[in-house]
């Protein structure tokens, strides 16, 4: 089953956003049996994580038609109006939501409703960023730590279980830099943007030649995770 989630979401080292997106996979494989029953997927786009639950009745996915992101050919069962969520209380068994909040203006809003379709004792997983770039724009409105998002799920009704964290200070440096790299020169630099085949070196050689080198060196150097890429919260409501 894993080997549906889309390469994009499970990329190969050759992918420019590998390390935030691999990272991303392995944190929800790790920790998507703690799921079970009737599952909501809050910010669902394209379901690119849905075969990764495997322990689940139904899948519903719900999602806001907003400007900074397109919704063609996504997956979408429901649309909710930036404020109320179209389903009854304690509805689902599960929530997961990935890198939703930093999109979210009113998350004090949106907690209570999420808690509200929750059965008791159900759980919510949710990945959200720490360290990057503006994206969706204009509807990116903020970066999260991990003591925010736990006061912001204790102030709503819920209790943390599992606070860990994709990345480290290294990898999310060097996962800037090859965003920087592939998105920056590629499209901004005048002389560099109109040349087809240095963008096929920088993507085709480059990218992943960084990519496995970083890889390669990254274990023998220590860990440091106060710089990292996202946080991965699991609550349960009270």
């Amino acid at each position: 089953m894993k080997d549906m989630v889309p390469k994009d979401f499970n990329p190969p080292l050759s992918h420019p956003l590998y390390f935030m997106r691999k990272g991303l996979y392995n944190k929800i494989s790790q920790y998507s049996n703690m799921l079970s029953g009737k599952l909501l997927d809050f910010g669902c786009g394209a379901k690119p994580y849905q075969s990764l639950f495997e322990n689940i009745e139904t899948y519903t996915g719900v999602d806001y038609n907003s400007d900074g992101h397109s919704h063609t050919n996504e997956q979408i069962d429901f649309f909710y109006d930036g404020k109320t969520l179209p389903f009854e209380n304690e509805q689902f068994n599960s929530i997961f939501t990935s890198e939703v909040f930093e999109h979210v203006f009113n998350l004090n809003e949106i907690l209570p409703e999420l808690h509200r379709v929750l059965k008791k004792d159900g759980r919510i997983l949710v990945t959200c960023p720490f360290v990057w770039e503006e994206h969706e724009i204009p509807n990116d409105y903020a970066r999260y730590t991990q003591f925010a998002l736990k006061d912001l799920l204790q102030k709503n009704g819920f209790e943390v279980e599992v606070i860990d964290k994709s990345g480290h200070t290294l990898s999310a440096i060097h996962q800037l830099f090859i965003i920087y790299l592939n998105d920056y020169w590629l499209h901004h630099v005048v002389f560099f943007s109109k040349i087809n085949f240095f963008k096929k070196i920088v993507r085709q050689i480059a990218v992943p030649f960084l990519n496995g080198l970083f890889k390669l060196v990254e274990p023998v150097y220590p860990k440091n995770q106060k710089l990292y890429l996202s946080n991965i919260i699991i609550a349960k409501k009270l």
